[in-house]
């Protein structure tokens, strides 16, 4: 348990995406990064959030720590134009990783052209500058054929990464859609990573997916390079089962520095 704990906290974009979100909270979120055991891959934060925390993080000597955020989040619905503008706006405060939500709602009613061109558009934007995470949003997508030709789309248009979620709808994260996804990496035969995000709170959720990334893609493929899980609270239950006495809240926002 402890390596799967360690290694949950290297693959995790600790994440918190609260519209009540202030720079203090996310001040303690960089802190609560700074753990006696490790430090996350990322931190996800909403856009205007973005330079406080690779402020905190610098200061706290985690330059290593990229800092992630959101764009077309939550609904997907944004104009191309928007989409590009806040991306832009994101990697000039210091976003090393953006992760996109692709216009869901457009695949499912077959407006595969508009999606193309968004992800196409993003690539461009974010190549050579930051890692491009897309979000599918799989919940939603429910049907595993639109859940795999989406991840072909993804890997189509150059992404780094595929997510499975936002977070913010009632069917997150899943090991079946894992599965799809995951399949569909494999079978493209492409480098390109994946994201579990929503609902992952343990070390033995963390477990069920890093079992099946390593059934389809191999034991070596399960890294930070290419894994990622998105989550609030995970860490709680990671430091819990790494023997730290943590005093953090249901919220990684709440956490003080040195709760360990």
């Amino acid at each position: 348990m402890n390596s799967s704990a360690l290694l949950a906290l290297q693959c995790m974009d600790l994440t918190s995406l609260q519209t009540s979100d202030t720079p203090t909270d996310i001040a303690r979120l960089c802190e609560g990064a700074n753990s006696p055991f490790g430090n996350p891959a990322a931190l996800c934060v909403y856009p205007e959030l973005v330079a406080t925390a690779r402020q905190r993080l610098d200061e706290l000597e985690l330059q290593h720590v990229h800092v992630a955020t959101v764009i077309n989040f939550p609904s997907g619905d944004d104009s191309i134009e928007s989409v590009v503008a806040a991306t832009e706006r994101s990697l000039a405060v210091g976003a090393a990783e953006i992760d996109l939500v692709m216009p869901y709602r457009r695949w499912q009613s077959g407006d595969n052209r508009h999606c193309e061109a968004m992800l196409s558009m993003i690539r461009s934007v974010t190549l050579n500058k930051a890692r491009l995470k897309v979000i599918i949003e799989s919940g939603e997508l429910a049907a595993s054929n639109l859940i795999r030709s989406a991840s072909e789309l993804v890997i189509e248009t150059g992404a780094d990464f595929i997510k499975t979620s936002t977070g913010k709808v009632p069917i997150n994260a899943t090991l079946e859609a894992a599965h799809v996804i995951l399949d569909t990496i494999s079978k493209s035969g492409r480098t390109i990573g994946f994201k579990a995000a929503g609902g992952i709170r343990t070390v033995a959720d963390a477990e069920d997916y890093f079992r099946l990334a390593a059934t389809i893609m191999g034991d070596s493929w399960v890294t930070p390079t290419h894994f990622r899980i998105g989550a609030s609270s995970l860490l709680q239950d990671v430091i819990k089962v790494l023997g730290g006495d943590t005093c953090m809240s249901d919220s990684p926002a709440d956490t003080k520095k040195g709760c360990y």
